[in-house]
């Protein structure tokens, strides 16, 4: 069995690949149909973004220094504005799985170019990404190769780029395939910046080293001669483990859990004809029947990006900022309220973007709900809605959103219709008392925001709306 219609293969889509389905963006991709929506969102290079502005841009007009809090609150602007959803989820996802916590590279610089890196390979050649985040100076830190030289190989970098990036733990490689990949990465290292010690407050750029280089003779998973991390990074990327693992990821990230080997075998195989092609891989797995099928239907768990996010995206906050940033003269980030409030919120439901807890990334599925993360995601209808004055969105009220039925039926019936929120009909008559109760009696503009405040509470609250 499979979705039925094409509207809700259409939300599916969009639930799973974009930022959401709002009732705007869904009619959009929609026009012309299915096929053209998944065209649409994969295709996104010949989309124009709402802004030119890059941080370097607003950092010379802010005036402050690029720490990794500014980092964080710039990528939390592009989420809520981007026209290019696909390549911002797929940046969210390439975050974890090259998780690099700016806990110990403390360095703004560094975090936002990887991100940059991250998001240009978004939907490339895998190989491609994996040697330049290789020999990205921030990965190189995080994962201590600075320190990995001649001699005395440190296997942080070869372990990781073995276990978490292409192969999984302890799949297909031994430990003295570890030791052989440590060899060949001897003398990758950053050069220039800013450091305290050893670990970078300020720039820097990737070297290498030939002189910190091991040549010896090396053996890597069967693959012998004196070889380099380049050589490694090739070697790994022609393992048939590589692409399995990888394809498991994005569909246990965008479809469903735990799925059959048999199904992860014919896309992984598909992967690899495409020659590592991302963008085709993805391109498959939307137009698969498994896809829209019952078993992927609200499958998911939401992260916390995937809550907050699209939260703010479907109540149109994204032109606001958009407008704030290409109009201001004098742009300075207090100016970005629901950015701030977006990243507290993802914050307190335990995913603050740019510092995954370590280097396997967040964990996901049921992991993200608890009592506080719950209370978290309850109490962001607060700061959507301005009762704790924590949005910032003081030109936004929801009076306008209920001007067809301002009835305490319509009012939740647009706000379930604007959050795509998949609430069964036996609970509907607790938003609408919610709602009869927060208005008392009639709706006007003094009480609009409290009376979506109130049942968007409830929708926050039910187990339904926890999927995506």
């Amino acid at each position: 069995m499979s979705l039925r219609t094409e509207r809700e293969k259409g939300a599916h889509l969009l639930r799973r690949f974009a930022l959401g389905a709002s009732e705007a963006e869904l009619d959009y991709y929609l026009q012309g149909g299915l096929n053209n929506a998944i065209e649409r969102l994969l295709n996104y290079e010949d989309v124009k973004e709402a802004y030119d502005y890059d941080l370097i841009d607003l950092m010379a007009l802010d005036l402050r220094p690029m720490n990794p809090l500014v980092v964080s609150a710039w990528w939390s602007l592009k989420l809520l504005t981007t026209r290019r959803p696909l390549q911002e989820k797929m940046t969210v996802f390439w975050h974890n799985h090259f998780a690099t916590s700016a806990e110990k590279v403390t360095s703004g610089e560094l975090m936002y170019n990887q991100i940059e890196t991250l998001r240009s390979n978004a939907t490339g050649d895998f190989r491609s990404m994996l040697m330049d985040v290789s020999k990205d100076p921030a990965m190189l830190f995080w994962l201590d190769n600075q320190y990995n030289v001649k001699g005395k190989p440190n296997e942080n970098f070869a372990r990781e780029v073995m276990e978490l990036f292409t192969l999984g733990e302890g799949q297909g490689y031994t430990e003295q395939d570890v030791k052989e990949a440590a060899r060949a990465f001897t003398g990758w290292t950053v050069v220039g910046g800013q450091t305290l010690g050893d670990l970078p407050r300020r720039g820097g750029v990737f070297r290498f080293d030939e002189e910190r280089h091991d040549e010896g003779a090396k053996t890597v998973l069967g693959h012998n001669g004196s070889l380099d991390g380049d050589d490694v990074v090739d070697i790994l990327c022609q393992r048939p483990r590589m692409s399995e693992f990888l394809v498991n990821k994005i569909w246990e990230w965008f479809v469903y859990p735990s799925p059959d080997a048999s199904l992860v075998g014919r896309f992984a195989d598909k992967f690899r004809k495409s020659g590592l092609n991302v963008k085709t891989l993805l391109g498959e797995i939307m137009r698969s029947d498994e896809f829209y099928s019952y078993r992927a239907e609200r499958a998911i768990y939401k992260n916390p990006v995937d809550f907050v996010v699209p939260t703010l995206r479907q109540l149109g906050v994204g032109p606001i900022l958009s407008k704030r940033v290409t109009d201001s003269v004098d742009f300075q980030y207090r100016q970005l309220g629901p950015v701030v409030a977006g990243s507290a919120a993802m914050k307190q439901m335990g995913m603050q973007i740019l510092y995954p807890p370590d280097v396997s990334g967040w964990p996901h599925g049921a992991k993200w709900i608890s009592s506080a993360t719950m209370v978290a995601r309850i109490g962001w209808a607060d700061g959507l809605f301005g009762i704790s004055q924590a949005s910032g969105l003081k030109e936004f009220s929801a009076y306008g959103l209920f001007a067809r039925d301002a009835t305490p039926e319509g009012v939740v019936k647009k706000l379930v219709s604007i959050f795509d929120a998949p609430i069964p009909q036996s609970k509907m008559g607790g938003l609408v008392s919610a709602a009869a109760q927060a208005m008392g009696g009639s709706l006007t503009e003094d009480n609009a925001n409290r009376t979506a405040d109130s049942v968007a509470r409830l929708i926050f609250a039910s187990p339904e709306f926890q999927f995506c």
